[in-house]
């Protein structure tokens, strides 16, 4: 799971100098390519995502629309990166918004957000969470917002550990290879969070993807019949583990 942290990001409060009628026109026609973009991924799926049929219906010539999005590609990073970014927005202000819950909750209430994003938000979460594309390879610059949602849930540990909420426990089994990865993970969203916990954290994350994707692509047709219940039942244990390491 590579993380970029957000000191990564430019400061908060920052003045930024007023756009042109033209950039301000180029944003807006940017915005309806993606827009229309999105459109088209929910009625036809990435892969067949095509930079020709969306200039037609935006009203472009293909060599116009090319100046915006080069390649089917880069139209395809900039949904990528708008729907991590809309989720990772949604799991910071729920992050917010319990911050005077215990740890077990929050975590809760982060995961649950993800889950009402992605009911919501669909075909998004199919292509940021779902099979590959195929013959599209994701560049750095997807790496930062996808971040986002991870390192809100690592912050909560972080807090939760700092606050007393958290029992590390024993470390289990953990072969070398993963303790090299754990301490990396430490370094740059994780400090001093043990193994034990960091365990435990990723196992809540794997979970929480699992339980949306099993809803979200159908295969809970007629072996549950109230989601919401379950996710929470599901999720809500995986919360206790985090925080009590059983």
């Amino acid at each position: 799971m590579a993380l970029v942290t957000n000191s990564s990001m430019p400061a908060a409060g920052v003045a930024r100098p007023s756009r042109t009628a033209r950039e301000r026109a180029r944003v807006e026609l940017t915005e309806e390519i993606k827009s229309v973009g999105r459109r088209h991924l929910a009625e036809h799926g990435a892969s067949a995502l095509s930079l020709r049929a969306v200039a037609r219906e935006v009203g472009m010539v293909s060599s116009a629309v090319y100046r915006y999005f080069p390649s089917r590609d880069d139209l395809l990073t900039a949904l990528i990166i708008d729907a991590y970014d809309s989720v990772g927005a949604r799991t910071e202000r729920a992050a917010l918004e319990s911050r005077s819950r215990a740890v077990a909750a929050r975590l809760l209430h982060v995961c649950e957000s993800v889950r009402a994003w992605a009911r919501e938000n669909a075909h998004e979460y199919a292509l940021i969470y779902g099979s590959p594309v195929p013959g599209y390879a994701a560049p750095e610059a997807t790496i930062g917002p996808a971040s986002r949602v991870p390192l809100a849930l690592l912050g909560l540990v972080v807090a939760g550990l700092e606050r007393g909420e958290i029992e590390t426990g024993e470390a289990p089994s953990i072969p070398r290879s993963i303790r090299s990865d754990f301490s990396g993970l430490r370094r740059v969203a994780a400090p001093g969070v043990p193994d034990a916990v960091l365990s435990r954290a990723l196992a809540l994350w794997a979970q929480v993807l699992g339980t949306i994707n099993l809803e979200m692509f159908g295969h809970l047709h007629n072996v549950v019949h109230d989601y919401d219940a379950f996710f929470t039942l599901q999720i809500r244990q995986g919360c206790e583990y985090v925080a009590r390491g059983a």
